[in-house]
C-alpha cells in the first residue's frame, strides 16, 4: 500500500468551494479549506489523479518540511539539514520559488536564491557535486513559503501552472485564464443538461472547458509534462493506470455548445484550439455579431461570456454593456446569461437587475461575476403560471 501525505491544492480568489468540492468527488481525505487554497492528504496515485483531473487547481504541493524561522541564518541552516539527497542527485537541476508575508523577510526572489544556495552547499559539502539551477525543465521544483515566522518547504509536483492544459495552440490579446474559465463555468452552475453558449468566445477556452465539463473530460489529459514525471519515485504504470480510470467516467453530451466572435481572427483561433483539444464533434464556432444575434428556438440556454473590460480596447464602455443588457433582453428569452467584468463602472449600464453578483479576481484585477435571467416573457408572466 502507498502511504498517505499532506498535499495542497492552490487556486485562485473565490474558487475555494469549488476546489473543495472537486476534492471531495475525486476522494480527496482530511480536506481543508484555506484562502486561495485547499490542503487534503492521498498517496502517490491520489496526487497523479488531482494533477490530471482537477479543474479549479493552479498547482498542486507536497510539503516536505515545516518550521520556524528567525532570521536568514536560520533559514539557510534548517534548510542545509534537510536529507536533500532523498529527492534530487548530485547531478540534478532544479528550481525555486517563494512566497512570503513576513515582516522578517521582505524580498521573495531573496529568499529563493538562500534556499538554493543552502541545497547546493549541502550537496557540495557531502559529495563534493553540486546539482545545476534549470527555470525550465528542472527535475525538481522547489516551493518556499514563508507565512509570518512558519515555513514551510514543498515538492511543486505540477511544474507549470496547471491552467495550461496544452490544448491551446493560438491566443487572443487578452486570453482567459483556462482554470479562471473552468471555475466561472463551474460556479455559473452549468451541468451540461442544456445549450450553452459563449457570444464573445475569444479563442474558444469557456466553450473547451464548458465540453470538458459537460463529458466530464480530465482537463490536463494534453498537457506535455508534470513535474513529478522527473521525481525518484515516478511510477509510469500507475499514473496510466490512474488515467484510464479517469477517462472510464467520461460521459455523453447531447446538447449544443456554440460561440460567437466578431473578429474574424479570433473565430479562426478558437477554432483550431477546439480542433486541438478534439471537441469538434460538441462546439460550434461562427463569426457573428452578438448584438446583431438572436436565440434561435425555445429551448433552455445557458450562457457564460468574458467581455471587454476596456483595458486593450478602445471603445465606448458604457454603451458597449448598455448594448449587452439590450440584447439579452429583446433577443434572449429563457436565457440564464453570466458574464464576468473588472469595469464595475460600465457595469451599471447593463440596465438589467442582477441575480447573482460573485466577487472574484481576474489576474490582479477586482472583477464581478454577474448572472442575468431572462425570462420567457415578461417576468410577472412568470410568476403567474
Amino acid at each position: 500500500m502507498e502511504e498517505n501525505f499532506k498535499m495542497v491544492a492552490k487556486t485562485l480568489f473565490g474558487f475555494e468551494d469549488l476546489l473543495e468540492n472537486e476534492l471531495l468527488q475525486l476522494g480527496a481525505r482530511d480536506i481543508k479549506k484555506g484562502v486561495r487554497n485547499v490542503s487534503f492528504t492521498g498517496d502517490k496515485g491520489f496526487m497523479y489523479k488531482s494533477n490530471l483531473g482537477l479543474r479549479t487547481a493552479i498547482k498542486i504541493l507536497k510539503p516536505i518540511h515545516s518550521f520556524r524561522v528567525n532570521s536568514e541564518k536560520d533559514l539557510y541552516d534548517k534548510i542545509y539539514n534537510m536529507n536533500w539527497e532523498n529527492y534530487l542527485k548530485p547531478t540534478g537541476s532544479l528550481a525555486i520559488d517563494a512566497t512570503i508575508h513576513s515582516d522578517l523577510f521582505s524580498h521573495s526572489l531573496y529568499i529563493a536564491q538562500k534556499t538554493k544556495d543552502a541545497i547546493v552547499d549541502k550537496f557540495r559539502d557531502t559529495v563534493g557535486q553540486r546539482p545545476n539551477v534549470d527555470l525550465k525543465f528542472p527535475d525538481l521544483k522547489i516551493n518556499v513559503h514563508i507565512d509570518r515566522r512558519q515555513c514551510t518547504i514543498s515538492l511543486d509536483s505540477s511544474g507549470d501552472s496547471l491552467h495550461k492544459r496544452g490544448y491551446k495552440t493560438a491566443t487572443n490579446i487578452a486570453p482567459i485564464n483556462e482554470v479562471l474559465a473552468a471555475g466561472l463555468v463551474m460556479l455559473s452552475g452549468w451541468d451540461g443538461q442544456c445549450d450553452f453558449m459563449d457570444p464573445m468566445c475569444g479563442s474558444g477556452t469557456m466553450l473547451i472547458e464548458a465540453a470538458m465539463i459537460a463529458c466530464n473530460i480530465p482537463p490536463n489529459l494534453m498537457r506535455k509534462e508534470f513535474a513529478f514525471e522527473r521525481w525518484h519515485d515516478w511510477d509510469v504504470d500507475l499514473f496510466e493506470k490512474i488515467e484510464e480510470s479517469l477517462l472510464k467516467k467520461t460521459r455523453d453530451f447531447h446538447y449544443k455548445i456554440t460561440g460567437y466572435d466578431k473578429a474574424p481572427s479570433a473565430v479562426s483561433k478558437a477554432k483550431e484550439n477546439v480542433k486541438h483539444a478534439q471537441l469538434d464533434d460538441f462546439i460550434h464556432v461562427q463569426h457573428e455579431d452578438f448584438f446583431k444575434t438572436q436565440k434561435g428556438g425555445e429551448d433552455k440556454l445557458h450562457m457564460v461570456f468574458n467581455p471587454p473590460y476596456g483595458e486593450r480596447l478602445n471603445i465606448d464602455m458604457q454603451e458597449f454593456y448598455k448594448s449587452i443588457g439590450d440584447t439579452l433582453k429583446q433577443s434572449y428569452p429563457g436565457t440564464d446569461a453570466w458574464f464576468i467584468t473588472s469595469n464595475l463602472d460600465a457595469l451599471k449600464h447593463v440596465g438589467l437587475r442582477p441575480s447573482r453578483k460573485i466577487q472574484l479576481f481576474n489576474a490582479k484585477l477586482e472583477a464581478r461575476f454577474v448572472k442575468y435571467v431572462m425570462y420567457e416573457g415578461s417576468k410577472k408572466g412568470k410568476y403567474m403560471k
